[in-house]
This record gives structure tokens, C-alpha cells and sequence, in this order.
């Protein structure tokens, strides 16, 4: 962040007109600059870039989320596939062992005779 200038020089110039000993000048307008140093304020400018860099993280976040939501219909497609074509595989497994079983019963019911 950056740092609010403040010249110590013209304070304590300012304080001495309204009175002040040259010491006193010096003095509060060193403390006022210390106290400017050490303080952590955000400028206008500090927002609007910080807001700068939340959009472009929210734009880099949409265009990955797209490319995730992107797989993930490539991975549901190829699931409802194999989940099709499992279907079909066990369709006819069963109409042959039905089948089998059907050729079966009539063959023992035919030697039973």
C-alpha cells in the first residue's frame, strides 16, 4: 500500500507562525510523521486494486469452472455409453440363458415322457 506523504518541514514551519517554540514544532511534527509511517491506510487507489485483481480471479474461476463443467459432460456421456451398452450385453445374456433354459425344459419333459 502506499504511504500518505507528509512534509515535516512545512508543519513545523506551520506551527511555528501559530506560536509554537521551534522545539515544540519539530517535535509534534515528527511524532505526526512517525504516526503516518507506521499507519497501514488504504488509498483509493489500494481498492480499486485489490478489486482489480478479485475480478480477474473471478474471470481465471469462471474460465476453469467452464473447462471442469466441460469434462464433466464428456465423463456423463461416456458413462450413460458404457451404461447402454451394458445394458444391451446383459439383454442378450439373458435371452440366451432363457433361451437355454427353455430348450432345456422341453428337452427333459420330451425324455420324461
Amino acid at each position: 500500500m502506499s504511504q500518505m506523504a507528509f512534509d515535516t518541514l512545512q508543519a513545523s514551519e506551520a506551527l511555528e507562525t501559530a506560536g509554537m517554540s521551534r522545539e515544540q514544532a519539530r517535535a509534534i511534527s515528527l511524532i505526526v510523521r512517525r504516526s503516518h509511517e507506521v499507519a497501514d491506510v488504504a488509498t483509493k487507489a489500494d481498492i480499486a486494486e485489490v478489486k482489480r485483481d478479485i475480478a480477474d480471479v473471478r474471470k481465471d474461476m469462471d474460465t476453469r469452472f467452464e473447462k471442469v463443467d466441460a469434462q464433466f459432460a464428456d465423463i456423463r456421456k461416456d458413462m450413460d455409453n458404457k451404461l447402454e451398452k451394458l445394458g444391451l450385453s446383459l439383454t442378450i445374456k439373458m435371452g440366451g440363458m432363457i433361451g437355454f433354459l427353455v430348450v432345456s425344459i422341453g428337452l427333459m419333459l420330451k425324455y420324461l415322457r
